[in-house]
């Protein structure tokens, strides 16, 4: 029987963590560099990625890098996976958590700039599709892999404005809940296309985290309207879910979207 601790060791193990540089991305890249995992997180602010490559290995005494990334540009995405590969040797895992943001323009549907709904597809609908595009062939050709998406409650439940307007916020746009269900659908249809070629497809999809620079009556609102009483913490509630399905630990589950999101999406 093989030792459960073990089997959520990464020693070896290198990971190529999209928007890593900060909040939850930089959150995984934690979890997976303190199992031992070689890791290369990015942002589009070269000096963000190094500043927060420079944390990891001081951190953790692990091999980290940081890379420029643009999601939208195909180049840069070129660039990027060829300089994680060449500064770690390969990519055994990638965590697609490129993206979020909402634009400047309002998050009414019927009020928002066209530019702005683009952006948010692109940067963390397509993106993800684009970079796991490049990455996929290495990991063919050894015939293992992980790949975590990073969804949202955003992409299964509706949501109730109600919940921004006393604090003043714009709120959630109609195109981010489409793009993180689109990212949800293409976790499962990658799965029964790649897990028969030994390479495990999940999607964790968090429900809000902070408090971050949130208005203290939101983080109170949503708190109210969670089971467990709190938003998700920074810096420790997505680690458990990001390592377990990075690791060995979770190799009979693939096509999967884990919620952590302390019950928010069960809660009528």
């Amino acid at each position: 029987m093989t030792s459960l601790p073990k089997s959520f060791r990464l020693d070896g193990k290198a990971a190529l963590v999209t928007g890593g540089a900060s909040h939850l991305g930089y959150d995984i890249a934690s979890a997976l560099a303190s199992a031992g995992c070689s890791v290369a997180v990015t942002s589009r602010r070269p000096e963000k990625a190094a500043q927060s490559a420079a944390r990891l290995a001081q951190e953790f005494g692990v091999q980290a890098v940081g890379l420029a990334l643009d999601v939208r540009d195909t180049a840069s995405i070129d660039r990027a996976v060829e300089e994680a590969i060449g500064a770690l040797g390969k990519i055994d895992i990638l965590v697609n958590n490129s993206g979020g943001g909402a634009g400047k323009s309002e998050a009414i549907l019927t009020e928002r700039d066209v530019a702005d709904i683009r952006e948010v597809i692109d940067s963390n609908l397509t993106g993800t599709i684009l970079v796991t595009r490049c990455v996929v062939p290495g990991m063919i050709e050894r015939g293992a892999g992980k790949i975590i998406n990073l969804g949202s409650i955003a992409g299964i439940v509706g949501r109730d404005r109600r919940i921004y307007q006393p604090s003043g916020m714009k709120g959630q746009p109609v195109d981010y809940a489409a793009a993180k269900a689109g990212i949800i659908g293409l976790t499962r249809d990658l799965a029964g296309w790649l897990s028969p070629m030994g390479i495990n497809v999940n999607a964790i999809s968090p429900g809000g985290f902070g408090p971050r620079d949130l208005p203290d009556d939101f983080v109170s609102a949503y708190g109210d309207k969670t089971p467990l009483g709190h938003m998700g913490r920074d810096g420790k509630d997505i680690l458990g879910a990001a390592l377990f399905l990075a690791s060995s630990a979770s190799d009979y589950v693939t096509g999967q979207n884990l919620v952590v999101d302390g019950g928010f999406s069960i809660w009528k």
